[in-house]
């Protein structure tokens, strides 16, 4: 009998130690798949970043020449302030090399995040767009870039306020088209372009701004070069 027990024993402590080496494996198989999945998972979206996005240009303010073989997208907010150093240092030379030479077109659309400035002024940028059309939309643009705030203590405080913006427009603007355009912004017209933006920056991921695409891939360079480079290539890719 004591021996007929010692066998189940070992019987019972062989078939044991399979069974968790069979589970260990099982796990180890698991962990594995989900490591791959998940590679597989970064690269695809990382594929899936890098590829180019179909953008509709239609009814959006921009520079150059509509015909112009490459499109370059900003997508900006009034109220941060890596915006207002792209309008007064790249954007010129940007409109110079490329956008006047006939080889691109720059657009504008909104991402409005830091706070509610950036949504009031964006809507009534919109507003401006739609009653008094593109070249007075890009020297409102500029103008509100200029004027945003040096003082960090108004990032996040009223100072684009709607006084604020008439009193900009009407450097710009007659007082029958500032009029005009104060009208269509207090009826809330503008929000379906803006939200139109707004819902665009989501689908492509944009998480910050500036944020550049030139016809639809994402810009990731770091100078001008960069950018002039990939306009070239997109060009050729037409």
């Amino acid at each position: 009998m004591a021996n007929r027990k010692n066998s189940v024993k070992k019987e019972n402590n062989g078939s044991s130690s399979k069974f968790i080496f069979w589970v260990i494996g099982l796990i180890a198989v698991g962990v594995l798949a989900l490591i791959l999945f998940g590679n597989l998972s970064d690269k695809q979206e990382q594929e899936s970043d890098q590829e180019a996005s179909e953008i509709d240009y239609s009814s959006q303010p921009f520079l150059g020449d509509k015909s112009a073989p490459v499109s370059i997208l900003e997508f900006g907010d009034y109220k941060c302030p890596a915006c207002k150093s792209l309008a007064e240092t790249a954007i010129p030379v940007i409109q110079k090399e490329l956008v006047d030479t006939g080889k691109a077109k720059l657009y504008f659309m909104n991402d409005s995040f830091i706070n509610v400035d950036s949504e009031r002024s964006a809507k009534f940028a919109e507003s401006v767009f739609h009653e008094l059309g593109n070249e007075t939309f890009w020297k409102f643009h500029e103008l509100l870039y200029e004027k945003q705030p040096e003082d960090t203590k108004y990032e996040k405080m009223d100072y684009f306020t709607e006084q604020f913006l008439t009193d900009t427009l009407k450097e710009v603007a007659s007082d029958e088209e500032v009029d005009k355009v104060v009208k269509h912004f207090n009826a809330e017209k503008s929000t379906d372009a803006w939200k139109k933006d707004m819902d665009l920056a989501k689908e492509l991921n944009v998480t910050g701004t500036p944020t550049l695409f030139v016809n639809g891939e994402k810009f990731t360079g770091q100078t001008i070069d960069d950018l002039k480079e990939m306009v070239e290539s997109a060009a050729k890719e037409k």
